[in-house]
């Protein structure tokens, strides 16, 4: 039994597919079957269930995976170790992100740890939160950014800062003359989404139901675009409701738009989220540190007991 042979039937498990488990591994498909063949007769038992499409773990297949990747993260940790003791912070690190935060964090943090660890390499996805918990716990990413708390035994959660949420409004709505609204002055308005499996969806829903507001109901339009929502407001009234960072990105004709909620306003908790075992942790501090240094004070000063559930 080997450690090679290990990867790859976690890189199996992961992908669901013995062809992209090799592309992923880097060799051909008839090696990496030949090598979990070979682990399965050393064990002589069966880890897949190929007559499945997509191939899956038998029972006691998956308490092999489980503790092979315990397995390989112990190793990384001999790693660490030595990385620990240089002064660069190389290797690779892998990210996911959920689309209402990347545009407006990512840019500038990218180009500040490329220029400041010129041997790190980062990888980067859009992910929903869903899938950013699922390849947390597969390995498949190193950490998350996005909404919390998740309440997951199986990952640690660093709360970065907490952003409020602010109403876009059409300046044809009767809202327009407001300086600062409430939640239940959206009771009247035709709110804009994002598609499912958007965390943020849910947290304007829970903000706006509140209103018990009806309208929710005969929307149609779906967009996992916060610009199409602002563009949604801009040419077809109703309103929507924005992430603070975005406010960055707008014209002095939309900011004009922008009203904030009046105390106490919804918030929302960004943290970086790794798996429990999550051993890069150099790594996870530049970023971190990186992540703080552009966001604005007000932000960082807000603490947890100020958030409001939504």
């Amino acid at each position: 039994m080997t450690l090679v042979q290990l990867e790859y039937i976690v890189a199996v498990d992961t992908y669901r597919s013995f062809v992209s488990a090799a592309d992923k591994c880097f060799v051909t498909q008839p090696t990496l079957s030949m090598q979990v063949q070979k682990l399965e007769e050393f064990l002589n038992v069966k880890i897949f269930d190929r007559s499945k499409q997509p191939v899956v773990p038998t029972e006691i297949g998956a308490q092999i995976i489980a503790q092979a990747r315990i397995v390989l993260q112990e190793n990384q940790k001999i790693k660490e170790i030595i990385s620990s003791q240089q002064q660069d912070i190389t290797g690779e690190l892998k990210i996911g992100i959920i689309p209402t935060i990347a545009p407006y964090l990512l840019p500038e943090v990218i180009s500040s740890m490329l220029e400041k660890y010129p041997d790190l390499k980062l990888l980067i996805w859009e992910y929903t939160t869903e899938d950013i918990i699922h390849h947390l716990k597969t390995g498949v990413i190193d950490c998350g950014i996005l909404a919390t708390p998740l309440v997951d035994p199986n990952l640690n959660e660093t709360p970065l800062f907490y952003e409020n949420f602010v109403s876009y409004i059409s300046k044809n709505s009767k809202l327009f003359k407001k300086k600062a609204i409430e939640a239940e002055d959206l009771e009247e308005e035709n709110i804009w989404l994002l598609n499912e499996g958007h965390c943020m969806r849910t947290q304007v829903l829970n903000i706006c139901r509140s209103t018990k507001n009806n309208r929710l109901q005969s929307l149609a339009y779906n967009t996992g675009s916060i610009e199409t929502l602002i563009r949604m407001v801009d040419v077809n009234d109703g309103a929507t409701l924005l992430p603070e960072l975005a406010l960055a990105d707008l014209s002095v004709k939309q900011l004009n738009k922008v009203r904030y909620f009046k105390s106490p306003e919804p918030v929302r908790e960004i943290s970086l989220v790794t798996h429990k075992n999550y051993i890069k942790k150099r790594m996870l501090n530049a970023l971190r540190e990186e992540i703080l240094a552009i966001i604005p004070k007000t932000m960082k000063q807000r603490k947890k007991k100020d958030v409001i559930g939504i």
